[in-house]
């Protein structure tokens, strides 16, 4: 299976504002965690799995996501496509991104939270964890348009 979103949406009335993703099942699901950087503009990345994978959210703010298939989990291409996208409370959805891929992202807003899905326990991620220094690939700076 490929990257690749399930979109979401939001409802507004005189209440306040439901965000959802309905048609995410939770499938594979074993845990979650939560990150937020204490600043905007801080690159967390790259992390790998050969096993895990991961469903991404982002609670609040937005970030760029960015994610690359490993080739060799020793010494990676540089030259290998890079997934990116922007993430935003704003549009809700939620990305898959397979086993056997490196993610990271670099938040746009002060106060991002961002919802990490795991498919793998904590004690079978830790076997299977794989890091590369946050400018390995370089995603990170804004297009301008």
């Amino acid at each position: 299976m490929n990257i690749h979103t399930i979109n979401g949406g939001l409802s507004v009335d005189d209440r306040g504002v439901l965000s959802f993703v309905n048609d995410f099942t939770f499938e594979g699901v074993k845990r979650f965690y939560v990150v937020e950087n204490h600043e905007k503009g801080f690159v967390r990345a790259w992390h790998g799995h050969k096993r895990e994978a991961k469903y991404v959210h982002c609670v609040s703010g937005s970030a760029i996501l960015s994610a690359v298939k490993i080739d060799n989990w020793e010494k990676p291409s540089v030259d290998t496509e890079i997934h990116r996208l922007v993430i935003s409370e704003k549009k809700p959805s939620v990305v898959y991104i397979p086993a056997g891929f490196a993610n990271g992202f670099k938040t746009l807003e002060e106060n991002t939270k961002i919802i990490f899905f795991s498919s793998s326990t904590l004690a079978e991620s830790q076997g299977d964890d794989y890091r590369f220094d946050a400018d390995y690939w370089n995603p990170w700076n804004i297009v301008p348009r």
